[in-house]
């Protein structure tokens, strides 16, 4: 300016303080901290409670969630079939193989197992019933088993002992064959996603607690049943809609893992633990990498708190945003390790202090529930960012080049006011109303920049034409019949104040919008905040006489040709905003060439559509059942295709279920071949 106009030292000052105040987004960091406040309120009241505070942020971005089975995807209550018990002792029924495993649990601060087979005798003071209780061993992670030395009626000392199947067979040193048998009853169960315990018994001649004891014999194996939570498979098909792979960690077998992830639809293609080193991999997986298996797997079986942190280690390396759950104090290491760790209901002073988020109710409904929130809250902080960056564009470059081209200065103190009141009222958006983004989302600085250029450049250039307008022509004293402006410059800065104000606000309703911002209304919080700020500036604009802001009010003439103007050329940001996602998406010229789409991500015009509405339309006419759709997000101006990684995952459960219902159909072909019954007839009459 100094060089080229040789303008005074004060005029320069002032236009610093203008991009100053107007270029620097001050509002930023309160805004983004009342919504993230906020948006943690909302989350502990849906049963989620936040240690720090941009886990949302990671949440909103998090595409995979590895998660225990026990009391998340099952209600960890569980039951045990009598009539299932094996025994494996001679001269002992199935009711004392219940009595003794109720031996030795405990009859009081009981955990699931315990309380499972004490319940199954007639009254729980029975575990206890003519016997002396001389000690209890609690169960540990190392010997995972209890046991109970007690003394019976006549004198004699006994120890029972209940837990983990391998535990207790390597405890009664068994032969071979019975090995062999305990394995087939235990993989027997397993196929059915049934747990197995193993119930032992030992004498105790030497009549002491801490004796040895005599030989270890094999009494039972009972059949306990976790079932899975009523909203389980629900949660997991939002999950996978949602674009977050859900992988199933459990130290339970392989068998019951794929039994109870076939029952949740999620696939069934889970490895043991040892997998991870390497070893017994699937032979159709051939020299699969480690982190590709991990990345392809849905779940993996009998694994401990060390393959849980390389689970994690391996996915953050696939540059996987991941998610953990656990409760134990074993699992401190992966939460801590994970994106974001998260402590379920009823889990450890430990396993709260590594997490990130402590969950107060039980279930894999709130962890999804609170990541529809997180993504919620985020595209709050995304849409205010995309507005303040695209106001910093517009103020800088619109008024430099009016102070370059027309030798105007703003007035310092009237951006103050633009920014006192925009701001001001913008912070409602912390409580808006926003549709969350259908897949995982995270800061896409690209996409955010290049964004605010294109708005801040168009609001920039309709500041610049609007001032042309106002200054070198008589186009507005033409149409409108108000008086020239361009030998009142008090007044002139009335009208840029009011035009500017209008349109920086009114950015956000096209933001915080993924459609036409006229078909999706903002919170009623951020409309009625719109409308005060703006009408505050139309009066100043309209009545102002301060001259130490060198403004004068330029009467409501003059206000109603600005609104008409804002109004006008607010509408092409919408067309603006879609141009801007399709270019982004790197599919332009690529759908327009390749896969016959033109602002469209219908492949081929919508000819699959066409063709799957034909099929629906075959199958109501045929009275079948229509096949299940998702419209959980119908977006129609984005793009909304799954993460990969979770479409890997939905084709996997879809092949799980299509096989169950060919086995279905299988078996009930063979009954209406045994019985000699006319399928066709029955075809008839119900749809199976």
């Amino acid at each position: 300016m100094y060089p080229i106009q040789r303008r005074n030292y004060r005029d320069g000052i002032d236009n610093l303080l203008v991009l100053l105040i107007g270029g620097v987004p001050i509002a930023m960091p309160s805004v983004l901290s009342v919504t993230m406040a906020i948006g943690s309120h909302r989350l502990s009241l849906q049963g989620a409670v936040t240690k720090r505070m941009t886990a949302i942020e990671e949440m909103a971005g998090m595409d995979v969630l590895c998660s225990d089975k026990t009391g998340t995807l099952t209600l960890n209550k569980l039951s045990v079939d009598r009539n299932l018990v094996e025994v494996f002792a001679k001269g002992v029924d199935r009711e004392h193989v219940i009595l003794l495993a109720a031996r030795a649990s405990r009859v009081e601060n009981q955990d699931s197992i315990d309380a499972a087979v004490v319940g199954m005798l007639g009254d729980p003071k029975e575990a206890r019933a003519g016997v002396r209780e001389v000690h209890f061993m609690p169960f540990n992670p190392v010997d995972k088993r209890t046991a109970l030395t007690y003394v019976e009626s006549d004198g004699s000392w006994f120890r029972a002992s209940k837990g983990d199947t391998e535990q207790i067979l390597n405890l009664c040193s068994c032969e071979e064959d019975v090995k062999r048998k305990a394995h087939g009853v235990i993989d027997k169960f397993a196929e059915r996603g049934l747990r197995s315990l193993a119930v032992a018994r030992q004498e105790v001649p030497e009549k002491k607690k801490d004796a040895s004891g005599g030989p270890w014999q094999l009494v039972g194996l009972l059949p306990l049943f976790d079932p899975p939570r009523h909203d389980s498979a629900e949660t997991i098909r939002r999950a996978l809609n949602l674009g977050v792979n859900v992988k199933m960690i459990t130290g339970d077998q392989l068998a019951i893992g794929k039994e109870t992830g076939r029952r949740l639809g999620m696939g069934t293609n889970m490895y043991p633990s040892s997998a991870l080193l390497g070893q017994e991999k699937d032979s159709s997986l051939g020299a699969l990498p480690v982190d590709e298996l991990i990345e392809k797997a849905d779940g993996f079986a009998e694994v401990f708190p060390e393959h849980k942190y390389e689970i994690v280690s391996r996915l953050q390396q696939r540059n996987h945003i991941c998610g953990m759950t656990g409760d134990g104090v074993n699992d401190a290491s992966a939460l801590k390790r994970a994106d974001i760790g998260i402590a379920v209901a009823g889990a450890t002073d430990a396993a709260r202090g590594a997490s990130d988020i402590v969950l107060t109710e039980p279930g894999l409904s709130v962890i999804i529930s609170a990541v529809l929130t997180s993504r919620a809250i985020f595209q709050r902080m995304k849409n205010y960012t995309i507005y303040a960056v695209s106001n910093t564009i517009r103020i800088v470059f619109g008024f430099m080049f009016i102070a370059l081209l027309w030798e105007f200065d703003f007035a310092p103190f009237m951006v103050l006011i633009i920014a006192i009141l925009n701001d001001g009222a913008i912070m409602t958006i912390s409580k808006d109303k926003v549709k969350p983004s259908p897949q995982p989302d995270s800061w896409k600085l690209i996409e955010i920049f290049s964004t605010g250029v294109v708005f801040g450049g168009y609001q920039a250039l309709m500041t610049v034409i609007f001032f042309w307008a106002m200054t070198d022509t008589n186009i507005f004293s033409n149409m409108f019949g108000v008086r020239p402006l361009s030998q009142r410059p008090e007044q002139m800065m009335a009208a840029l104040y009011l035009q500017v104000s209008i349109t920086s606000q009114a950015l956000i309703f096209v933001t915080r919008s993924r459609s036409w911002s006229y078909v999706e209304p903002p919170g009623l919080l951020v409309l009625v905040a719109f409308i005060i700020a703006q009408l505050v500036a139309t009066l100043i604009a309209v009545y102002a006489n301060w001259s130490f802001a060198r403004i004068e009010g330029a009467g409501w003439g003059w206000a109603g040709v600005i609104w008409l103007y804002s109004l006008l050329t607010y509408i092409p940001l919408d067309l603006l905003k879609f141009a801007i996602c399709y270019v982004l998406s790197g599919k332009a010229w690529l759908n327009l060439l390749e896969n016959k789409t033109a602002f469209t991500t219908k492949k081929d015009y919508g000819k699959e559509e066409r063709e799957a509405q034909w099929a629906a339309a075959q199958r109501t006419l045929h009275g079948l059942q229509p096949r299940e759709t998702n419209n959980i997000f119908n977006e129609k101006n984005c793009y909304s295709e799954l993460s990969e990684i979770a479409e890997q995952a939905k084709r996997r459960a879809e092949v799980a279920r299509l096989r169950e219902l060919d086995t279905l159909t299988g078996q009930v072909e063979s009954v209406v071949k045994l019985k000699g019954l006319d399928i066709d007839t029955i075809q008839q009459h119900y749809t199976v």
